[in-house]
């Protein structure tokens, strides 16, 4: 396992960096880290819907409330009658009334007393669903952190591989012009020139195609980092974050890792939402009260009237087409899926964990098997180099080499980028890839500060940073 600041992990990015030029200082791997953790629209996102959900609460607080309503009106009337004149002569008399305007208004309150426990399993249903909530924004923000990682050594990779076939390019030409010289004097030929040049065109297109993947490495680290990066710097080891054996890992992972903590809480949502729906079968007790004047809308000294009035109401629900007992069954079998998914989210938390250990051992593995690739291609390359020089190989031997050598040293570099991120892929696996636990320079984010804002509030619609 690679420690803290030294060893291969600096060196890698020493190479990296002395590719970027600016007077900035460079990037470690946990200012890239905390830059997400700020910065990373879909972390972001996720917390958005986390303060969402909170909201959910004072929603169920409010069934067990009591609802207030003001009903006004006015209107026009006038009547219009038909009679008789009173002359004898029986003719039609039409007669309007004077116009009124009749009006009034009204208090109203209904007050829940008994919903069949609807409201209590409610107000349960979301806090427990907040619970989840918090420890699926655990797991987005891991996933954010593990994605920066990947950005951060993508980069590092390639821009080594650049340097590498940079590197490479150079050393054709100047094969290239060695050719060519060995051949004005008469101690080359035309096919070896031409031996140099095809391989320097080659070397030409694997650099074209090493900037073209920097720069789409440089691309996901945009978008995953939220900044362009100038200078990259040391990647901060994780091992005394990870586990000591395997199976201590799984015995933690398996009670602790935030996507099975999640799976527990929706199981208690579930369990909660059969209880709501089942309240429904209860029988509900509500107080009524109002409160009302009305005005014909006559001059008349008495054409007005007060009202009030207070009303206890018991409904008993007797049967209702068998909706509510389908809608129970409904959500006895979501329990019953919600149980299941748990015991897939705990089986699919074994596999991480245990393919990330593994996958970590062979990373070391081939971090020792490139090291000596690389350092016994050098010796192979400088050996053939002085055997040419005697006219004992040939000048094909030699881009043979070199050949050999740069695919050796890019493996190398494929095999210090795949163990920083197994290290911090076993890290997520194990549930502790998050900003408290690596220290990150930032603000930690408290999804329940906005949960103690808002859990009991009755009014207002505006959101506590002033929205």
């Amino acid at each position: 396992m690679f420690r803290g600041r030294g060893g291969w992990a600096a060196a890698v990015c020493i190479a990296a960096a002395a590719c970027w030029s600016g007077p900035s200082a460079a990037v470690s791997l946990k200012s890239a880290m905390a830059s997400s953790y700020m910065n990373n629209p879909d972390l972001n996102a996720a917390r958005a819907q986390m303060r969402a959900i909170d909201e959910g609460v004072p929603q169920a607080r409010a069934g067990g409330r009591p609802r207030l309503s003001l009903d006004g009106n006015y209107g026009l009337s006038t009547v219009r009658s038909v009679g008789t004149s009173k002359d004898g002569t029986f003719d039609r008399v039409v007669k309007w009334a004077k116009p009124t305007n009749p009006r009034g208004v009204a208090l109203s309150v209904e007050q829940p007393i008994f919903l069949g426990f609807r409201t209590k399993n409610s107000v349960r249903v979301a806090e427990t669903s907040v619970k989840a909530a918090r420890e699926q924004l655990k797991v987005v923000e891991q996933n954010v952190l593990l994605d920066t990682v990947r950005a951060f050594m993508g980069v590092i990779r390639a821009q080594v591989v650049v340097n590498l076939t940079a590197q490479n390019v150079q050393f054709l030409r100047e094969q290239v012009k060695a050719a060519q010289d060995r051949l004005s004097v008469g101690e080359g030929t035309r096919t070896d020139v031409a031996q140099t040049e095809a391989r320097l065109s080659q070397g030409l297109f694997a650099y074209a195609q090493a900037v073209a993947d920097l720069s789409q490495a440089i691309a996901v680290y945009v978008q995953v980092v939220g900044n362009k990066p100038d200078r990259l710097g040391d990647v901060n080891g994780v091992d005394k974050y990870l586990p000591a054996t395997l199976d201590a890992g799984l015995e933690v992972a398996l009670t602790t890792h935030p996507s099975i903590v999640a799976g527990l809480y929706n199981i208690d949502v579930a369990s909660w939402n059969v209880r709501v729906r089942e309240g429904a079968l209860k029988p509900t007790v509500t107080l009524q009260g109002s409160v009302g004047h009305r005005n014909a809308g006559t001059r008349a000294p008495d054409d007005w009237t007060d009202t009030a009035s207070i009303t206890g109401r018991l409904t008993m629900p007797l049967y209702q087409g068998g909706e509510i007992a389908a809608a129970v069954r409904e959500l006895k079998e979501t329990l019953g899926q919600r149980r299941i998914e748990l015991d897939v989210t705990r089986a699919e938390v074994r596999q991480f964990l245990t393919s990330a250990w593994a996958i970590l051992d062979a990373t070391k593995a081939q971090i020792r098997a490139a090291a000596a690739q690389v350092a016994a291609q050098q010796l192979v390359l400088s050996g053939v180099i002085e055997e040419r020089r005697v006219g004992q190989r040939t000048t094909l031997d030699v881009l043979d080499a070199q050949q050999d050598l740069l695919t050796a040293q890019v493996e190398q570099v494929r095999a210090q980028h795949d163990r920083v991120v197994a290290a911090y892929s076993l890290l997520a696996a194990y549930g502790r890839l998050n900003a408290e636990v690596l220290g990150l320079p930032v603000q930690i984010y408290d999804p329940t500060e906005h949960y103690y804002e808002v859990k009991d509030k009755w009014l207002g619609l505006r959101t506590p940073d002033g929205r």
